[in-house]
């Protein structure tokens, strides 16, 4: 197979969990696919994801080659893949734009951004840069809350011909200005906003069709998460937040048999603990009525490693990507985008997601390809 070539803007924690994923299952886990959902997907296994560029804006990352960025500070996730190979791609300038919260400059040195002291790149010597890496999809693993930032990469993706797949809760996909940009265009766009592989979102939206299925009305609910990494730390500053909560919130109420109002409904990001690192735990808390109206409640506690949670989707959302440009599909990916990701342009029941990515994946019997 001709490897997939990704490229990713901001090397961080859910990068490096990639990155040292892509080394795993390339080596000893080769032989386990513990983790993964598809071992196998589009012809593509996980050694097939080749590195080969990306962009960052911390002084400790920019000119390091990726393998050693991923586990430069300010990063705190596991280290379950220490080894990873050189991969010849070198951490490049980024645009700082609105990527980096001025409180974030403030933090202690080991968990603040040291932006480097490069001249920042124009667009057009990004897009020169993803064409001249042959980059095939970009991963947007910016800070929650950089709007412009992510734009920027999604323009550079759009110009390029590059894949765009959109981790983050800034509206790409769900925009229908860019949807209908990348449509035309004739690129694959998947978006936005990663769900992780047992996260609390999926968690929640799973218990809350549960409800629904079984006849439970659900009358309020809640999910708080605390966390110590950058991203916490990041969403410090409230005014970054709105399209995050907004993303989330709206994952759990498509899965509700009716919409709650908005005083009965808290999800989001609530509190920074530094000692936590990258791990992230979710408080979860259902109350409702059984037959009769009877009341219940459920109350749920969830502690995960957040990076390394969400790095087997990434895989899975890399190579939906590639077999969608290898088939010569444009625009919006709506199965990868709704099975995958928190706010899709169309949310759709997780089971029937799941169906749907499972006949995309299989695809038309005469779909055309690249690789």
């Amino acid at each position: 197979m001709t490897p997939i070539n990704v490229a990713i803007a901001g090397v961080g924690n859910c990068a490096s969990s990639l990155v040292q994923g892509i080394a795993h299952y390339s080596n000893g886990g080769a032989n386990e696919a513990i983790g993964l959902s598809h071992w196998d997907l589009g012809g593509w296994r996980p050694r097939d994801l080749k590195i080969v560029a990306a962009f960052d804006v911390d002084r400790r990352k920019v000119g390091q080659d990726v393998a050693k960025a991923i586990f430069a500070e300010p990063n705190c996730t596991a280290k379950f893949h220490e080894n990873v190979p050189l991969t010849g791609a070198l951490v490049e300038m980024g645009a700082v734009l609105d990527g980096v919260a001025p409180h974030m400059l403030d933090a202690p040195e080991a968990r603040s951004f040291r932006v480097a002291d490069a001249p920042q790149p124009t667009l057009d010597l990004v897009v020169e840069r993803l064409k001249r890496a042959d980059a095939h999809v970009l991963m947007n693993y910016l800070p929650v809350g950089s709007q412009k930032a992510t734009e920027f990469y999604a323009e550079a993706a759009l110009k390029a011909g590059v894949a765009f797949v959109n981790n983050i809760p800034v509206f790409i996909a769900s925009n229908p200005e860019w949807a209908k940009r990348f449509a035309d265009a004739g690129v694959p766009l998947i978006g936005d906003d990663i769900k992780a592989q047992l996260g609390a979102t999926i968690v929640h939206r799973t218990l809350t069709e549960l409800f629904a299925r079984r006849g439970v009305r659900l009358n309020r609910t809640y999910q708080l998460n605390t966390g110590g990494n950058t991203d916490f730390l990041n969403m410090l500053a409230r005014d970054r937040l709105e399209s995050k909560k907004k993303s989330k919130t709206e994952a759990v109420q498509s899965a509700t048999d009716r919409r709650l109002e908005d005083d009965n409904i808290h999800v989001g990001p609530s509190d920074y603990v530094a000692w936590q690192n990258d791990n992230k735990v979710c408080f979860l808390r259902m109350e409702g009525e059984l037959f009769g109206g009877v009341p219940m409640n459920l109350e749920l506690r969830l502690s995960v490693e957040d990076s390394p949670n969400s790095a087997g989707v990434a895989i899975d959302l890399v190579r939906c990507a590639a077999l969608a440009r290898a088939r010569g599909i444009g625009g919006v990916i709506e199965a990868p985008s709704a099975t995958f990701c928190k706010h899709p342009p169309v949310q759709i029941e997780d089971g029937e997601a799941h169906a749907a990515l499972e006949a995309f994946i299989a695809g038309p019997q005469d779909a055309p390809t690249r690789h």
